[in-house]
């Protein structure tokens, strides 16, 4: 059964191009519910542990990095097929390949500046979400 519960994060470059408002009104609009939203920014070494999935990968250095940039806005959102519903918004890791009016599309620079987080699995989307608030900090 699926989770009615996922997680995101608007990343550095959204936050600094201004497109935080654009994208939560996009996110509000396609029927999810925010029951978490912290402003905040991220240490390396916090950066590091979130995206510690991807440790071993070329990326992992510049990722980290990029991450620990700038102020981020992260969510737990609900909705119904929470996961599943919002992999398709936000649309393709690269901006060229996502599909027209998802995310990404709009929003992102480039692959490895793409705009928002998405969590890839329900087991993943409560690690994540825990990862940033109590559980009296979700509504």
């Amino acid at each position: 059964m699926a989770s009615n519960k996922t997680f995101t994060m608007i990343k550095p470059e959204a936050m600094a191009a201004g497109h935080a408002g654009k994208i939560l009104d996009l996110i509000l609009s396609k029927g999810f519910r925010v029951v978490a939203l912290k402003y905040t920014r991220l240490s390396e070494q916090e950066a590091g542990k979130f995206y510690e999935v991807h440790k071993e990968r070329p990326f992992y250095g510049e990722l980290v990095g990029y991450m620990a940039s700038g102020p981020v806005l992260a969510a737990i959102l609900e909705k119904d097929n929470a996961v599943q519903d919002f992999r398709a918004l936000i649309g393709a890791t690269d901006p060229a390949e996502a599909a027209e009016g998802t995310i990404r599309k709009r929003f992102a620079e480039s692959k490895a500046k793409n705009a928002v987080h998405g969590s890839d699995s329900d087991e993943n989307a409560a690690i994540e979400g825990a990862f940033f608030f109590s559980g009296r900090e979700q509504y």
